[in-house]
């Protein structure tokens, strides 16, 4: 693993640790990003990554989002992601995710660790009993997908308004590119709205349960060449990149998927093409409300976590019109959105340490 210093720096991380046991045969690597706003808040995603680079990569890839995504929702956190090298649909040992959780303990309360990709509420009550640092357990906010699927749903609507001067979705055709909880979550939603959803998955059985609610299923590989309206990438990221950006034909791009852009370039390229993205990190911001929820005063309550996730209505037209304002692209103000309340985060912390 090469120059892992200057990616750290390229990306400006803060830490970045490498995690092993013998015993559990444990391998992960969890990156904080940034603490200005608090303690760095960020899921475990578990997935069998080919190689330790592959890792790396996304890690700090996704750390970064997660600092720029709690910032623009308005929470208390800094960025950070953990991801472990293992296939989550073979055997997660006891051992292992308590592993894990000794490795977040190691870090002090620097970084909070939650659900992702791959990881589910059993494997965390594991990683608890290493730790303090977990959100989402069962008995705090549970599972953050309905919530986030929720959110989705709201800044779907919110992009629908954008384009046609409504956010009612009757009769809309979306496509949905992975059926797990939070895109059927979506699917869910879309369907109560009247909308037409397509929905393709790599697992078959989540592509029934889709079809079984109402939806339409698309082979995997089509779903790009759908004509629909809006296109929702609700799997693995990366997947707006120089193959698929030329065959959308779709007015509108609005999904939970992490870094959906593979570089900055091609959200210029989905614009190329009259196509608006609702950047990720705001769309799919729902999840670290209802985890940052449990710090509330009072605890976690979902009926707040609902209303705030809602909220991301609001903040994506606000972003829209930053857009207009300075005359870039929604995915440039939407990062601008979220530095300026880091900016003036540290400026106070700075005016509080002076004397």
């Amino acid at each position: 693993m090469r120059d892992v210093l200057k990616n750290m720096a390229d990306y400006d991380h803060e830490q970045v640790l490498f995690g092993y046991d013998k015993v559990s045969g444990l391998k992960c690597i969890i990156a904080i990003h940034n603490t200005v706003l608090g303690p760095a808040l960020g899921g475990l995603r578990i997935w069998p990554y080919e190689s330790e680079d592959e890792a790396l990569f996304d890690v700090l890839r996704l750390s970064v989002g997660m600092t720029y995504k709690n910032a623009a929702m308005g929470l208390d956190f800094g960025g950070a992601k953990g991801v472990m090298i293992h296939d989550p649909n073979t055997d997660k040992p006891e051992e292992l995710m308590r592993a894990f959780g000794r490795m977040v303990h190691s870090l002090g309360g620097r970084y909070y660790t939650a659900e992702d990709v791959g990881t589910t509420l059993d494997d965390l009550v594991h990683v608890r009993k290493e730790t303090p640092y977990v959100a989402g357990l069962p008995e705090t906010s549970g599972n953050p997908s309905p919530i986030t699927g929720w959110g989705v749903y709201n800044a779907m609507r919110a992009t629908a308004q954008r384009i046609w001067g409504s956010d009612d979705l009757k009769g809309k055709k979306v496509a949905v590119q992975g059926c797990g909880n939070v895109g059927f979550a979506l699917i869910q939603h879309l369907l109560e709205a009247g909308a037409e959803v397509y929905a393709t998955d790599m697992f078959e059985d989540k592509v029934e349960q889709a079809k079984k609610a109402g939806a339409i299923p698309v082979e995997m590989d089509k779903i790009y060449d759908l004509e629909a309206d809006i296109f929702a990438p609700c799997a693995l990221g990366a997947i707006l990149n120089d193959d698929t950006i030329p065959r959308l034909k779709v007015k509108g791009i609005c999904g939970s998927a992490n870094n959906q852009l593979l570089e900055p370039r091609h959200g210029k390229a989905v614009a190329a093409r009259g196509i608006l993205y609702s950047p990720d990190f705001i769309v799919n911001g729902g999840g670290v409300i209802n985890c940052a929820e449990e710090f509330s005063p009072g605890g976690y309550n979902k009926e707040g976590a609902m209303r705030k996730a809602a909220g991301i209505y609001d903040i994506l037209l606000n972003i829209f019109a930053i857009a207009d304002e300075r005359e870039i692209e929604p995915y440039e103000a939407a990062n601008i959105y979220a530095e300026e309340r880091i900016e003036k985060a540290l400026q106070q912390k700075r005016m509080y340490f002076e004397d």
